[in-house]
């Protein structure tokens, strides 16, 4: 995969090309949807926030771990500069 979807800023991964705005996308629609339905439902806003929680994580550990594989070689770890 030649394409870098992400590159690395901080400590975060921001899209570098249509592929990573597309997965953005997708991930920010899926999280304002999980959280309409859960606020439906929910009596406060810590029902809200504990009801979200495990699917934003979730969703953003993806989105972290996709950015980690396809920022190119920069993002990756220097275990072959130890030997």
């Amino acid at each position: 995969m030649n394409t870098r979807w992400f590159q690395r800023w901080g400590w975060f991964y921001v899209p570098a090309s249509f592929p990573g705005f597309f997965l953005w996308g997708v991930a920010a629609g899926f999280c304002l949807s999980v959280f309409g339905a859960v606020d439906r439902h929910s009596h406060s806003a810590s029902d809200t926030l504990y009801g979200v929680f495990p699917f934003f994580v979730c969703t953003f550990l993806l989105l972290d771990w996709v950015g980690s594989r396809t920022a190119g070689q920069a993002a990756h770890s220097n275990k072959d500069k130890l030997s």
